[in-house]
């Protein structure tokens, strides 16, 4: 169990990279996004909210193994975000290479309220909320991008 744990909490491995872990777990939630985009959009917002909730266990699980808080080979999270940012996007590369770089900024900058999320919830959700955070912000810039860009 603790193998699987660490898999999904890694996202395959991919947060083991040793640099940008949480670009290249980003990198993975393009290609789950690429699997999902056609689906209706009530079926991808459910998709999101029970990968959330998976995520913000998995987290909870991996803090554990790891023993301490949001070690950095965590990037369930980052995955979970970026599918947040696109929410209500069509499969594009601009779109995608648009929210990815969005995502990515508010992830790292942490505006408020991110960053007190992230210093505050020490539970595998605060893990995963943050990145929520940073997605809907993301999502928000995404949406006025493509419409005037």
């Amino acid at each position: 169990m603790k193998f699987i744990i660490k898999l999904f909490a890694t996202g395959l491995g991919l947060g083991l990279m040793p640099f940008a872990p949480g670009t290249f777990g980003t990198l993975l939630g393009v290609g789950l996004y690429w699997l999902l985009w056609h689906l209706p959009i009530v079926h991808y917002i459910i998709f999101v909210v029970v990968f959330i909730a998976f995520s913000s266990w998995v987290a909870d699980k991996a803090q554990d193994l790891y023993g301490t808080q949001d070690p950095g080979q965590i990037v369930i999270d980052e995955v979970a975000g970026f599918l947040v940012t696109m929410i209500g996007h069509p499969w594009g590369w601009k779109a995608v290479v648009a929210g990815f770089i969005l995502f990515r900024i508010f992830d790292i900058l942490k505006p408020f309220p991110i960053r007190r999320i992230d210093r505050t919830i020490h539970s595998g959700f605060g893990v995963v909320l943050d990145d929520v955070v940073a997605g809907v912000y993301a999502n928000v810039c995404l949406v006025l991008v493509m419409r005037f860009v």
